[in-house]
């Protein structure tokens, strides 16, 4: 996926309202050496692909949050990117502890102790007014039990007060950041039908939740499903990711050039 002309002018006006929305020109919040973009969340926030499993985290660095860094970096140089993504973290595991991949050995980005959250909330603490991004992807690890004993709206609503308390938290510990989560999207390109509503009411449920801690979305489904038949998303979705030739929901590198514009959409 190539930038064209519009794209890239329409990119950088995203990023000049990132940076006013976030309080560098507005708020008090220090200027870009003192300033950091905050990633959180599961193996989407850490940029994880089937085929580089084995790679070291600074040999991961085509996922969304390096695209959108390299698009920060090019109106503030210095800004400097925390990432905790973890994968295999859920909703619950965010806030307890307990991530999957740490379990096995698995190296971070940015390696914490404890939970996530907590980590998020202390290194905001200790970096008081100089966070001006927060992005965070986090529902794809509380997607199984919607499939578990046919109850998948009960199971919806739980991670939908999981989710909607650690935004709160968020915004309590970074109140002048600006706060973009991922959308849901609906990746089992080989049956779209009977999944999409279920992955549309964890749409919703990220959207009331973000609403309601002033946060903003980035659209996935437009940005990996698009729109059309189910022909046409499947057809999308086969680009985009690795379930059709892994079986792997994760994105590609054009799949992670799509998530990173619709987080830079949200901001403009």
């Amino acid at each position: 996926m190539r930038f064209n002309s519009t794209k890239t002018l329409i990119l950088g006006l995203a990023v000049a309202a990132l940076l006013t929305f976030s309080g560098v020109a507005t708020s008090g919040v220090s200027e870009a050496p003192q300033s950091y973009y905050l990633a959180l969340g599961d193996s989407m926030a850490y940029g994880f692909q089937p085929t580089k499993v084995d790679l070291p985290p600074s040999a991961v660095d085509t996922g969304y949050v390096d695209l959108i860094a390299a698009k920060l970096r090019k109106r503030s140089p210095n800004i400097h990117v925390v990432n905790y993504g973890c994968p295999g973290e859920s909703s619950v595991t965010f806030v307890r502890g307990g991530c999957d991949w740490l379990k096995h050995g698995g190296e971070l980005h940015n390696a914490f102790t404890g939970s996530q959250l907590r980590a998020a909330q202390s290194f905001a603490a200790t970096h008081s007014g100089q966070v001006s991004l927060i992005t965070l992807t986090l529902w794809g690890g509380d997607l199984f039990p919607l499939y578990d004993g046919g109850r998948p709206q009960k199971a919806i609503a739980s991670f939908a007060s999981r989710f909607s308390a650690i935004l709160k938290r968020l915004r309590a510990a970074a109140p002048g950041a600006e706060i973009v989560v991922s959308g849901a999207w609906d990746p089992e390109a080989d049956r779209l039908a009977p999944t999409e509503p279920l992955y549309r009411l964890v749409d919703t449920a990220i959207r009331r939740a973000a609403a309601a801690s002033h946060a903003r979305v980035a659209n996935m489904f437009e940005a990996l499903n698009g729109h059309g038949s189910f022909a046409v998303q499947q057809s999308r979705l086969c680009r985009l990711t690795f379930y059709c030739s892994k079986q792997d929901p994760h994105p590609t590198d054009a799949g992670y050039r799509a998530m990173a514009d619709a987080f830079l959409a949200a901001l403009r």
